[in-house]
């Protein structure tokens, strides 16, 4: 077993009082005061979290957009410089190996960011791939250990990052900066990405810097936005806060064993590529279960691995995400069911240790942001 991982930012989180959990090797921050309090500055103000354990990938060269197109599920090359885009990288069988964002940096330049636990596995598919693209010009590094990178998440976002000393040189105004997209940024002199993503549901930030000055960014941002009620959160405000979105997470809602259509995510997939790793599998059984969302009453939540059952009890899934969801007030959870009862308004049954509870397939995500 190999030893545990600490981000360039274990001093602050021990500083801040964190308490620490195993996440895909890493030891990460998952409170540092109350789940539900760093839950509810998210949705209210900000919140900070070093996400600094996930993978980067820089994918160079005159084939780099057509190397991408190959793959990933998406079609990458028509990216607009600027921009960023969900996309999957998939099996030949047509399984999930991760799922990724990906932002165009320049012509010839794109960054990957995948999930922590996955960046052995993707780091060996881009290389796989590399080797059977076709393609000539292009060249795919793991960045993950140059950079650190933090997520700025909740309505005053934007205003906390216009507001931290050090950001300058900034190559989109703060309020011209777009979903999905990015703009490039120095702080203390350093290069800074400022990308425009996030997995809370709420607007806000995700910053890119190199791992020896995200100790003073971390700083900088703290100081800027405490007065405007930003706060630090740790991994369990972070899953409640994805859920309540309806944001899958690897692991649970998806895996090697299932496909996109599956997930919800046929539309990540450009069937109309030529050719893509993943073009040539099957599609899934017309008995496959299908991810669905379910909400339920009173206080009980359903937790992953918890079964889904008709009125007999008899199976019709399973849970892979669910909680009391904090924004909300009522039990939420995410779900793989047959699909005869996946339709929106199905009434099924929730078994929490022995006790059936009531509960009705609705659709994702549970929350949305006003604006």
């Amino acid at each position: 077993m190999s030893d545990p991982r600490f981000t360039p930012l274990r001093e602050r989180h021990e500083a801040l009082g964190a308490s620490f959990t195993d996440f895909g090797g890493w030891q990460m921050p998952v409170r540092y005061t109350s789940d539900l309090a760093e839950h509810h500055a998210v949705r209210q103000a900000a919140g900070i979290f070093d996400i600094s354990h996930m993978a980067e990938f820089t994918v160079r060269g005159g084939d780099a957009g057509a190397f991408l197109d190959y793959a990933l599920a998406g079609r990458l090359s028509a990216l607009a410089v600027g921009k960023a885009k969900y996309s999957l990288l998939l099996t030949p069988e047509g399984g999930i190996v991760d799922d990724v964002i990906v932002y165009r940096l320049a012509d010839d330049d794109y960054l990957i960011i995948s999930n922590a636990g996955n960046r052995d596995a993707v780091r060996g598919a881009l290389a796989d791939r590399v080797a059977h693209s076709g393609v000539e010009q292009v060249e795919v590094a793991d960045v993950s250990d140059d950079y650190a990178l933090i997520a700025v998440q909740g309505p005053r976002a934007e205003e906390i990052l216009a507001a931290t000393a050090g950001i300058g040189e900034v190559s989109v105004p703060w309020a011209e900066q777009r979903y999905y997209a990015w703009a490039s940024a120095t702080f203390a002199g350093q290069p800074l990405l400022l990308a425009r993503t996030g997995y809370t549901g709420e607007d806000g930030f995700e910053l890119l810097v190199p791992a020896a000055h995200a100790a003073a960014l971390w700083d900088a941002v703290l100081t800027a936005g405490t007065p405007l009620g930003l706060v630090p959160a740790g991994l369990a405000a972070r899953d409640t806060l994805r859920l309540e979105a309806g944001m899958p997470l690897y692991g649970h809602e998806l895996s090697l064993d299932t496909s996109p259509a599956q997930a919800g995510l046929g539309r990540v997939v450009v069937a109309a590529k030529e050719r893509f790793v993943g073009k040539d599998a099957p599609a899934p059984a017309a008995n496959a279960r299908v991810l669905v969302g379910l909400t339920a009453e009173g206080r009980r939540a359903g937790r992953a691995g918890y079964a889904v059952v008709d009125a007999d009890g008899a199976p019709l899934g399973e849970i892979t995400s669910g909680a009391l969801s904090p924004t909300l007030g009522h039990p939420i959870a995410m779900a793989y069911v047959d699909p005869s009862s996946a339709e929106e308004g199905t009434a099924v049954f929730l078994d929490v240790r022995g006790t059936r509870i009531p509960a009705t397939v609705t659709a994702l995500p549970f929350y949305r942001r006003n604006s």
